[in-house]
């Protein structure tokens, strides 16, 4: 299920991010949900790496 996420970013980030994205055949949308899934997997993989104790 998709949520609605609203975020106040510099102008022109979004207008770089907005370029970037189409240069990448994707929106706007699906280029933060991917960069924020790596990440989240990112962590998760960095926390099972320390030892435990």
């Amino acid at each position: 299920m998709d949520s609605k996420l609203t975020l106040k970013l510099d102008k022109n980030v979004v207008e770089q991010a907005k370029l970037y994205a189409r240069e990448q055949n994707m929106s706007l949308s699906k280029l933060m949900e991917t960069y924020l899934a790596a990440l989240t997997i990112e962590k998760k993989i960095g926390d099972r790496d320390q030892p435990l104790g």
